[in-house]
């Protein structure tokens, strides 16, 4: 057995290798070729990334871990230092700022990241780019997502150019393995293996077939999810429902508490008490989701979806993890999440709706990942995936594509003018593409490119998006055409007409991680706003900008009961309001009303509305709220940059002025208040409403006074500050940890 092979299995506690582990290695996997290795969920590749990982550092590279979610990023890190870690293998992770170069990251070993933060770190430039070894490339079929597909065929491209890294593929069982493993000059292992059996079943109302042969019928006086739920606690097992949309699965969690309820001991009430009342008190002021997820609890069931915090969620898996929870009931996001195996995973809702197609099919590739959740290495000898039919048509259409049916081809989402936009600009700004034949050999190594030959399409494409960019004043070229005067003057020195540069200020939209579309406006609505009387310029001026930026996209919906207030705020704020306001008949009218509701949703945070108010007026949810407020937080740090940038030095006082009411929620009169540690929107608020309104007033408050309004410990910490006069003001910088988790935590 190699070194690397016994060193991970020892660690990981295999004795043997699965025969999918044992073709890889067969197959090269430690000989230095690339390798596409297509196999089920819970097949075992992640091992094979192990022993790949501590092969390439053993030999002095460093290794590079591509996940597709922060989630799974912060799992995979703390399972690989504590595995790996008296190996003396350093391992880094990094999902978050998207203006640093963390050139931390050097010293590490083993680095786990997002596409997103890679293709970040190589627009400022990465350092040890040549040192990287090895690069594992997991859940690499999601090139197939118009999210995040594009950046990760970028980025593999970018390092297969530059840094030639083996590459490791981990997939799914997907149609067109060998079309990957092509364009990666890979071998490819393709196996159905899978440790634990899986059955796959289609129910219909109270009988459940299977695939392999099996039969199981259930309570027919009950419906058939609450049947199937009934009939796996009979067998002390837990089950995952998935539901189609998050209100569904509240509302389906909360039909299964009666079910659930009755199968717990009291060992587990108590646990699930205690649970419960943490999930319940996450917030300062606990909102009705609070109550409702809290409720479901402390019965054994749980609902799991964005909306949620994420103290919340990780109380939930890890409540599930330990068998209390019996049940969770959650959107489809999970699926592709963290791993949360179960006995039983049940697809209630097959459709999604569309824009495009309206209520269409969920792809079988989805779906397989949703049912790849069932059975549990080391506990289960099976697991069971069943999906729930309305009729007897639909039962034969589920059997004959899901059951029976192969998942469907991966297809590169390169070629469309949004992703080209920013990508485009990074490979010109970072000297990848100095000529536009050197853009267009780089984009002829894509994916796209190997699967549909003929570039005529992309390539009028990039020209487009060049030209676009040139007009922006974002890029450059030897052709004349373009005015580079003033800010947008480059001192890169142009040698053909072909040449391609960035100017000053592409180079930093690019590092910035914006759309350039969405800084073109930023910056536009900067100049009008330094134009615009000081009276013109309040906080809703930055925060309707922002929201009007395809970067916040998609902005909130209108409801019937909206237009009273919008308008309303229409006439209140719209001399605040840095872009012409469309008239009512106008196409765009809607657009623009949309991004006043989102603009209103942060007005309202920043003047101290709870979660529970604004969840009742704008329907948003606690989770929902804080991905909001980072989106937010970082186009103003954008605005606040490129302002910086183009002298707008008037503007930058109100913009970070608005960053800290939006970061803390809090009015401006406690932004004084909130620079010192341990005071946030609450205390500060109580701190002022005590006549202690100022950093001085508090320096000459008696110690008693202070306990009076925020307890003993709080009035210690601020009286320690205060009197060594270190409490300067701490304008947020994206160095900072951004966690909203709580508001607990900003106190």
């Amino acid at each position: 057995m190699d070194e690397p092979v016994r060193l991970v299995c020892g660690i990981s506690g295999i004795k043997e290798l699965n025969p999918m582990q044992k073709q890889a290695l067969e197959k090269g996997l430690l000989t230095g070729q690339n390798m596409v290795v297509a196999a089920p969920t819970a097949s075992g590749k992640t091992l094979l990334a192990e022993i790949s990982a501590v092969d390439i550092i053993r030999k002095g590279k460093k290794a590079v871990y591509i996940v597709p979610l922060r989630a799974l990023a912060s799992e995979k890190y703390e399972e690989m230092k504590k595995k790996y870690s008296s190996l003396g293998i350093r391992v880094g992770v990094s999902t978050g700022d998207m203006d640093s170069a963390d050139h931390w990251l050097s010293d590490k070993d083993l680095i786990i990241i997002t596409s997103e933060k890679l293709d970040s770190l190589l627009r400022h430039g990465l350092g040890w780019m040549n040192e990287i070894g090895l690069v594992i490339a997991d859940e690499i079929h999601l090139l197939d997502s118009p999210d995040r597909g594009p950046t990760l065929e970028v980025v593999l491209t970018r390092l297969r150019q530059f840094a030639d890294p083996r590459i490791l593929a981990l997939s799914a069982t997907i149609n067109n393995y060998m079309e990957l493993a092509d364009w990666l000059d890979a071998v490819a292992v393709k196996s159905d293996y899978r440790p634990v059996k899986l059955y796959r079943g289609v129910a219909l109302d109270s009988s459940i077939k299977f695939h392999p042969e099996k039969t199981i019928t259930l309570n027919p006086d009950i419906p058939t999810v609450r049947g199937i739920i009934s009939d796996t606690l009979k067998l002390s097992k837990q089950a995952l429902v998935f539901i189609g949309t998050r209100r569904n699965a509240e509302s389906a969690a909360e039909k299964l508490c009666s079910v659930t309820e009755a199968a717990l001991t009291p060992a587990e009430r108590n646990i699930l008490s205690k649970t419960a009342k943490a999930v319940e008190n996450v917030l300062e002021h606990p909102t009705k989701q609070c109550r409702r997820l809290a409720e479901c609890v402390r019965k054994g069931s749980a609902f799991h979806h964005a909306g949620l915090t994420n103290k919340q969620r990780k109380l939930i898996e890890e409540a599930f993890k330990s068998g209390a929870v019996k049940t969770i009931c959650a959107t489809p996001t999970l699926a592709a999440g963290i791993n949360l195996p179960a006995y039983r995973t049940v697809v209630r809702d097959l459709k999604r709706f569309s824009s495009f197609k309206g209520m269409d099919w969920i792809s079988v590739l989805e779906i397989e990942q949703m049912m790849g959740r069932a059975g549990r290495p080391k506990y289960d000898t099976e697991g069971q995936a069943i999906l729930v039919a309305r009729n007897e048509p639909e039962a034969e259409y589920i059997w004959e594509n899901y059951i029976m049916g192969e998942t469907e081809k991966i297809y590169s989402k390169l070629s469309v003018e949004p992703v080209l936009r920013m990508h485009v600009l990074s490979l010109i700004a970072s000297g990848v593409a100095p000529t536009k034949q050197k853009l267009f050999d780089f984009f002829s190594k894509t994916f796209y490119a190997h699967q549909y030959k003929d570039l005529s399409n992309l390539n009028a494409n990039l020209e487009k998006v060049i030209e676009m960019l040139k007009e922006f004043g974002f890029v450059r070229s030897g052709d004349g055409n373009t005015d580079n005067s003033g800010p947008f003057k480059s001192a890169l020195a142009l040698s053909s007409d072909q040449a391609l540069g960035p100017t000053r200020i592409g180079k930093r939209v690019s590092e910035l991680y914006i759309d350039p579309l969405t800084a073109n406006l930023l910056i536009r609505r900067l100049e009008k706003a330094g134009a615009s009387a000081p009276d013109s310029i309040k906080c809703f001026t930055f925060l309707h900008m922002i929201s009007d930026t395809i970067d916040m996209m998609p902005l909130m919906n209108i409801r019937k009961s909206d237009y009273e207030y919008l308008n309303d705020a229409v006439l209140m704020h719209g001399r605040y309001i840095l872009d012409k306001i469309p008239d009512e008949w106008d196409m765009e009218y809607d657009r623009f009303l949309r991004a006043v509701k989102t603009a209103c949703l942060f007005q309202e945070w920043a003047d101290e509305k709870g979660e529970d108010a604004i969840l009742n007026k704008f329907g948003v949810t606690p989770g929902e709220l804080r991905g909001r407020l980072e989106r937010a937080d970082w186009l103003l740090y954008a605005a606040q940059e490129l302002g910086l940038l183009l002298n707008h030095m008037s503007m930058l006082r109100h913009i970070r002025k608005t960053r800290i009411r939006l970061r803390y929620g809090i009015r401006e009169e406690l932004v004084p208040l909130v620079k010192l540690k341990g005071i946030g929107r609450v205390k500060a608020r109580k701190l002022y409403n005590s006549g202690l309104k100022t950093v001085s007033s508090l320096k000459n408050t008696p110690l008693h006074e202070l306990e009076k309004a925020v307890g003993a410990a709080t009035a210690r910490k601020v009286k320690e500050q205060v009197e060594k006069d270190t409490a300067q003001v701490k304008y947020p910088s994206q160095t900072d940890v951004y966690d909203r988790s709580t508001q607990k935590t900003l106190e």
